[in-house]
């Protein structure tokens, strides 16, 4: 994905944001159709409404992405229903998600493709359709990295995003994995709190300045939360985004140094499998809101990504019991682990730092995993 930042003139980001509100309006229009008649596949809806939503003056490719958008958020919305994230069923939470359609806030994101967007990457522009009609000589900005990207790589759909009052064009980019390579040995990561990931050759990235920053906005979040105010609302929206983008900033800057550190030493990475986290362990009341924020699962996906465009080898393993388990003699006890920092193991002596130790034996169980056949598959992957 690369996002481009818009630079549009007065009458431009008024075009813009007219041809947002204009398919937003026939978005909702579209989903109170799916909501009443159960249709909500993309070509069984589109047989319903597409011709109501062209005379609203929606233009022809806008239309199809604009009820494909509406399909999809429906599924979107089933897959979360099964997976329980809108709560059990029957809950209080559950039948509110279930018993009203999906609403689209007037500036959310619109779809585009190649038939109703095209670049001109040496000017900087893009052109795009719009309410009004075709809107040319649209300016962004990148960096020359993303630049390369666009112009070098096949380009799927875009979305156009209007993030207070400043617009962007996110647009997926298809890159073609490296080539692999047999690996010598893995790089083991330890994924944490305290220490939000540690290899096997000692390297720590510590949390300590990001957690500062997340206790004084979970801090923040509760004092605005008991006013409940318009104002504290949006508030609370900008700073969720906010200490969303620092979180992800983090990641990526983790991500790409575990990365280059595996693709220098031509070794692979051996990740621990934490699907199912949340749900398996059992953490104190005031633990529980430090494990439920933190992304593992994108600091993992960043990892996993890089590492393919790199063709670097990775392998996720069983995380079970690897914090009590000793690196040089297998030996797992409870108390092998005395705190959060330091690991001595019962049978040997060994004394090490726990995660440290921990990401030892993730790069063995790595190695093992590989040498029995299991290679690089995510979890859930076929």
């Amino acid at each position: 994905m690369v996002q481009l930042k818009l630079t549009p003139s007065p009458e431009q980001a008024a075009a813009l944001a007219a041809t947002l509100h204009a398919v937003n309006t026939q978005a909702n229009r579209v989903s109170q159709v799916a909501f009443t008649t159960g249709t909500r596949r993309n070509f069984a809806l589109r047989k319903r409404v597409y011709t109501q939503v062209r005379a609203a003056g929606i233009g022809s490719q806008a239309a199809q992405l604009t009820i494909k958008k509406v399909a999809d958020a429906y599924t979107a919305l089933a897959a979360n229903l099964t997976a329980g994230h809108h709560g059990r069923r029957g809950s209080v939470r559950r039948r509110k998600v279930e018993s009203k359609p999906i609403a689209f806030r007037p500036d959310a994101a619109q779809p585009y493709d190649a038939r109703n967007l095209s670049f001109a990457l040496d000017a900087r522009t893009i052109s795009l359709w719009t309410l009004g009609g075709r809107l040319k000589g649209v300016p962004f900005a990148c960096s020359p990295e993303q630049a390369k990207v666009l112009a070098e790589h096949k380009r799927g759909e875009a979305d156009l995003v209007n993030r207070d009052g400043t617009w962007f064009l996110l647009v997926a980019v298809t890159v073609p994995d490296a080539p692999g390579y047999e690996p010598g040995g893995f790089l083991g990561v330890d994924l944490g709190i305290a220490n939000i990931a540690t290899t096997s050759d000692g390297h720590i990235m510590a949390g300590r300045r990001l957690n500062r920053y997340r206790q004084r906005q979970l801090r923040l979040r509760a004092k605005l939360q008991t006013k409940g105010t318009k104002s504290t609302k949006r508030l609370l929206k900008r700073q969720r985004r906010k200490e969303s983008r620092r979180a992800r900033d983090a990641n990526h800057v983790i991500s790409k140094r575990i990365v280059a550190e595996a693709e220098r030493t031509s070794r692979g990475i051996a990740l621990e499998d934490l699907t199912g986290i949340r749900q398996r362990v059992r953490q104190r009341k005031r633990q529980r809101a430090a494990l439920h924020s933190w992304a593992f699962a994108q600091l993992g996906d960043f990892i996993t990504y890089k590492a393919k465009r790199a063709g670097v080898p990775v392998v996720f393993v069983e995380a079970a019991y690897s914090s009590r388990e000793c690196a040089d003699c297998a030996y797992t006890h409870r108390h092998n682990r005395i705190s959060q920092a330091r690991f001595v193991c019962r049978s040997c002596g060994v004394v090490a730092h726990a995660d440290r130790n921990a990401s030892r034996v993730l790069a063995r169980r790595g190695q093992d995993a590989w040498n029995a056949g299991r290679q690089s598959h995510a979890p859930g992957d076929p």
